[in-house]
C-alpha cells in the first residue's frame, strides 16, 4: 500500500522555510539607536579641544569674542531683566511670602530671598534665557554655514575651526552669563523686597537685615561657578549641534530644538548635583537665620 506523505510533515523538524528564516532573523539595531553616546563623547572631545585652543597661542579670536559678547547682550539682555523681574516679584515674593507668612514669620524673607534669588532663581533665569536666546543664534549661524559648506571651505583652507569659531562663542557665552548673573541677581533681589514691603506690608530695613545675616561667602563663589558653567554648557550643546547640522534648513530647525532640550537638561542636573555639593559642604546655608 503506497503511503502519502504530505508537504506539512515532510519538511525535517527543526527546519525552516526560507520566508520562515527571515522572520526568525535578529532584527538589526536601528542606525542612530546609540547616537546619544557618540553625541556625548563628541560634545566631551569638544570641550576638551576648545580648552586647550582657548589657551594655546595665537589669540587671534578677539575681534570674534567682542561680536559675540555683543550678541549676547543685544539678544539676552532685555528679556533677561523681564523674566527676572516677574518671577522674583511673582514666585519668589508673593508665594514665597505666603509660605512664610503661614509660619507667622514674615519678616523672615530677606533669609529667604538668599535660597530663592541668590542660589536658584537668579541663575536659573540666566541659563534658561542664555540657552534659549543666544544659544539658539549661536546654533542656527554655525548650522547655516555648515549646510552651505562654509565650514567645509574654511577646513580646506587650513583655519582651525575651534579656535576660530568656537573659542570666542565659548568664552562669550560663559563670561556674559556671569556678568548678567550679578545684574539679574539684584533686580531678583530688589523685586523680592518690593513685593515684601507692599504685599506683605514690611520694613525695607528688616528685609535688607535678615538678607545680610545669610549671606554667606559660599553663597557668592557657588552662584559664580554655577552661572560659569552654564554658559559653558550652553556654548559646547549649541556649537557642537551646530557643526553637525544636517538635512538642510529643517536639519538646521532640528539642532537648534535639539540643541536647547539638550541645555536645559544638563543644567537641570547639574544645578541639582552642584546645590547638593553646597549643602553638603556647607551645611548651615540650609538654614534660616
Amino acid at each position: 500500500m503506497a503511503v502519502t506523505v504530505s508537504s506539512d510533515v515532510a519538511t525535517a523538524p527543526g527546519s525552516v522555510d526560507a520566508p520562515e528564516q527571515e522572520a526568525f532573523k535578529r532584527p538589526k539595531p536601528t542606525p542612530g539607536a546609540l547616537g546619544w553616546v557618540e553625541q556625548i563623547a563628541g560634545m566631551a572631545i569638544l570641550t576638551a579641544q576648545t580648552a586647550v585652543a582657548a589657551v594655546t597661542p595665537p589669540y587671534n579670536w578677539g575681534a570674534e569674542f567682542l561680536d559675540q559678547s555683543w550678541l549676547v547682550v543685544k539678544r539676552a539682555f532685555i528679556p533677561l531683566m523681564f523674566c527676572t523681574a516677574v518671577f522674583s516679584w511673582g514666585a519668589a515674593g508673593i508665594t514665597g511670602g505666603s509660605i512664610i507668612a503661614t509660619l507667622a514669620t514674615p519678616d523672615r524673607l530677606g533669609a529667604f530671598a538668599i535660597m530663592a534669588s541668590v542660589r536658584e532663581l537668579a541663575t536659573w533665569i540666566n541659563g534658561m534665557v542664555v540657552a534659549g536666546v543666544a544659544g539658539t543664534a549661536i546654533c542656527s549661524d554655525l548650522g547655516a554655514r555648515k549646510i552651505r559648506e562654509e565650514l567645509d571651505a574654511l577646513a580646506v583652507l587650513g583655519t582651525d575651526l575651534v579656535k576660530t569659531l568656537i573659542v570666542p562663542r565659548f568664552l562669550a557665552l560663559g563670561i556674559m552669563t556671569v556678568i548678567f548673573n550679578y545684574w539679574n541677581t539684584l533686580i531678583s533681589i530688589v523685586f523680592q523686597m518690593v513685593a515684601d514691603m507692599t504685599v506683605w506690608h514690611q520694613s525695607a530695613a528688616g528685609f535688607i537685615a535678615t538678607f545680610s545675616s545669610n549671606f554667606t561667602i559660599p553663597e557668592v563663589v557657588f552662584n559664580g561657578i554655577k552661572v560659569l558653567t552654564f554658559g559653558f554648557i550652553i556654548a559646547i550643546v549649541c556649537c557642537y549641534k551646530g557643526l553637525n547640522a544636517k538635512g538642510g534648513a529643517a536639519g538646521v530647525g532640528r539642532a537648534v530644538n535639539q540643541a536647547v532640550v539638550i541645555s536645559f537638561c544638563l543644567i537641570y542636573v547639574y544645578n541639582y548635583m552642584l546645590n547638593s555639593l553646597l549643602l553638603a559642604a556647607f551645611p548651615q546655608t540650609s538654614t534660616l537665620r
